[in-house]
């Protein structure tokens, strides 16, 4: 089920009303109420891999009391590891076994020897990856004795399973996501308004500009040849703002949608195209999935602290694992060692903190400096994203080589259409709003009624005027 369906509009308002209605305000039957609901909403896309969620729970949620239980180091460890290699061993079968084959395979070939490895006629599990990650860390944080356990297995499995972030994020904790779900929650009108908001914009970014921007970009990657390197330029700069429209998208329909449950997720966006730098950015692009790594690879690896070459290490550590997690293919690798190697500078010069606060904060506009900075990190992240979207190494090479060449210079042969001068208004609000949870969150505190509803109808309006492409989320796929 797509968050910019038909069947999630109708899915949604039931659930509401059964929640806040039908419940009485009591906290178990909702959460009962959210399990199933959750469960549907995943059986949705396809029920027979309800088995792997359903299971990944029960051995995540038995793994944490054992390790309470265990007398001994060496059982509660036993246990740990238990968990850890059962979860990682269903990613890597599910997702990277034929990866792994054929690039074994190819390697083989390379070196004079025939191999023919069976691949898996399987498909890959929307969300794996996802609800992989909330199980491993609370798992972590238990062996690590931040946490205890939760008795619960229906508020546990409501914690792996919320529908809301089920399938593409945020990845939430156990310290932040369990409290909530473990007490009492009352209809706060203001909240449940706030998360309406939010998904209306949501949706606005998904439909509007992601699918939109989608065409163009379609249409110039899986033709690269046929255009000039002005035009590749323009190709990437959409698909830039395809994957942010889409997943911030994605994140905000998820934050606002658990906003009606009386639920909050943690923040995944933070307006990362107006960085200054590139470590910036990634404080501010999905920030659960960064802030994931940081604590759970990157510190216990030793993060910043030691020598230089410690310092090189476990940067491209990060980045190279960060890559293989979105997807089975060297262009995700590729992806993020070119990031690795624009972050380094900032690494090794400790320059990594300079730009904590967003982007001329207090200020309409931006120093020459600040604006120069802000132009050189977007095209910098967009090269990167080349790689992301490219369909193998050769093609993103390819792409690029056909950007550096004389048709740079020239006028892009590609017509983009009336579409995308959307982007146009959609920059200027989110460059307005920057400072807010979301870039509409404080509509209410800066406008009067009349330009807000008249806001909020336009916003509607383009939604249904081009809600009849519908196309999946990017990161189902991961």
């Amino acid at each position: 089920m797509l968050f910019n369906s038909i069947s999630f509009a109708v899915f949604l308002p039931i659930v509401f009303v059964l929640y806040w209605f039908a419940t009485k305000g009591n906290q178990k039957i909702q959460n009962v109420l959210l399990l199933v609901a959750s469960y549907y909403f995943y059986a949705c896309w396809d029920w027979r891999f309800l088995f792997l969620l359903v299971f990944s729970t029960l051995l995540d949620y038995f793994t944490g009391l054992k390790m309470a239980e265990a007398k001994t180091r060496r059982v509660k460890s036993f246990w740990f590891w238990l968990s850890i290699v059962v979860n990682l061993g269903f990613l890597g079968v599910f997702k990277y076994y034929n990866f792994f084959a054929g690039s074994l395979a190819e390697g083989l070939s390379l070196l004079g020897f025939e191999a023919d490895f069976r691949t898996l006629q399987v498909i890959l599990p929307v969300g794996i990856s996802f609800y992989t990650f909330h199980g491993l860390s609370y798992v972590i944080d238990i062996y690590k004795e931040k946490i205890k356990p939760e008795k619960s297995f229906i508020d546990y499995s409501v914690f792996v399973s919320f529908f809301p972030l089920l399938v593409a994020g945020p990845i939430e904790r156990a310290t932040h996501l369990l409290p909530q779900i473990q007490q009492r929650r009352d209809f706060n009108y203001a909240k449940a308004k706030d998360g309406l908001r939010q998904i209306l914009w949501g949706l606005f970014k998904k439909i509007v500009i992601a699918d939109n921007c989608a065409e163009v970009a379609n249409l110039i990657f899986n033709n690269h040849e046929d255009y000039s390197g002005s035009a590749l330029v323009i190709g990437a700069i959409l698909f830039a703002f395809q994957i942010y429209g889409d997943f911030s998208g994605y994140s905000d329909i998820a934050l606002g949608t658990a906003r009606l449950f009386g639920i909050d997720l943690l923040k995944n966006f933070a307006f990362p195209y107006f960085s200054r730098d590139i470590a910036e950015f990634w404080r501010r692009w999905h920030i659960s999935l960064s802030s994931w790594f940081r604590d759970y690879l990157y510190i216990p690896l030793g993060g910043s602290k030691g020598g230089a070459w410690s310092k090189v290490r476990n940067v491209f550590i990060i980045f190279l694992v960060s890559g293989f997690w979105h997807g089975a293919n060297w262009t995700f690798v590729a992806w993020g060692f070119v990031n690795a190697l624009f972050i380094m500078p900032s690494i090794l010069f400790n320059t990594n903190r300079d730009n904590v606060d967003i982007v001329a904060q207090g200020r309409i506009f931006p120093t020459i400096q600040e604006f120069l900075a802000v132009c050189t990190t977007f095209c910098m992240t967009v090269f990167c994203w080349i790689f992301f979207r490219s369909e193998d190494v050769s093609h993103a090479l390819s792409y690029i080589g056909r950007i550096f060449s004389k048709s740079l210079f020239t006028v892009p042969n590609v017509v983009l259409g009336h579409k995308l001068w959307f982007l146009v208004p959609f920059l200027i609000i989110e460059w307005f709003g920057r400072e807010s949870e979301y870039a509409i969150s404080k509509i209410e505190l800066k406008f009067p009624v009349f330009v807000r509803w008249g806001f909020y109808y336009t916003v509607i309006v383009a939604v249904l005027y081009f809600a009849g492409s519908k196309q999946q989320f990017i990161y189902f796929q991961f």
